[in-house]
């Protein structure tokens, strides 16, 4: 609990971020293990400053935690159930880590600032994959991406946040055309569509999909995609400006 070294921050309040990528047809999020003994695994999260808009809070806290900056970032729930285990897991970390806490710690201000009950923002982030390179936090033990269907159980109630801000995306999809913020500044139509199947765990119709994504209106079509193959090469597209 060292980290908590800014006493200007908004007690109670926190946020959390989801960060998804995809890679090889599969819709990866960004998992923090964090630097304390047990395996103690995260979101993303930080606390907000008394001078600090929401959003520039967001932005901070994902530079500071993983040296992203620059990304897509979309507020989606806002989490305050009375009981969200917080207590339970600085009391699992603490008794994990007794060595390096004073046994008088539960006594502390600091442990009281820790244990209250927090209000969390959430926010989802998504990222081309193959353009970043997370960096772990002093915090962070490591940061690894994880199959959205394989992550390792989470702290307090970081596993529903996550499957919260799951269903948001893909009810955002259509309606903030954010998916191809997952794939390179260029891309086909096929690479859009092998998202929109990953996501949705469905398969789509090649033309009907194709007449669904070109009638958003959000693309811009540029030069053909030359692969060297005998096939017809495929348009390169990019979000319109």
């Amino acid at each position: 609990m060292d980290f908590l070294k800014d006493s200007n921050y908004i007690n109670q309040i926190s946020i959390e971020c989801v960060i998804f990528g995809y890679e090889e047809q599969t819709l990866k999020v960004l998992i923090s293990k964090l630097n304390f003994s047990g395996d103690f695994y995260a979101l993303q999260g930080g606390f907000i400053t008394q001078d600090e808009d929401i959003d520039v809070a967001a932005k901070r806290i994902l530079l500071e935690r993983t040296g992203l900056n620059d990304i897509y970032l979309n507020q989606f729930e806002v989490f305050g159930k009375a009981n969200r285990k917080r207590k339970e897991f600085i009391d699992k970390l603490i008794e994990a880590n007794s060595a390096a806490y004073d046994k008088n710690i539960k006594n502390s201000d600091k442990y009281l600032w820790f244990t209250n009950r927090f209000i969390s923002i959430g926010y989802y982030a998504l990222v081309d994959i193959q353009k970043i390179h997370p960096k772990k936090s002093e915090i962070d033990a490591s940061i690894e991406w994880h199959n959205v269907h394989s992550i390792p159980d989470l702290i307090m109630d970081h596993d529903e946040i996550f499957k919260h801000a799951l269903h948001h995306l893909k009810e955002d999809i259509d309606k903030k055309f954010n998916a191809f913020n997952l794939l390179p500044e260029t891309f086909t139509i096929k690479e859009v569509q092998d998202i929109y199947e990953t996501i949705f765990e469905r398969e789509y119709v090649r033309t009907n999909f194709q007449k669904k994504i070109l009638e958003m209106n959000v693309l811009e079509r540029l030069e053909k995609k030359f692969t060297g193959a005998k096939n017809k090469a495929p348009y390169l597209y990019k979000i319109k400006i």
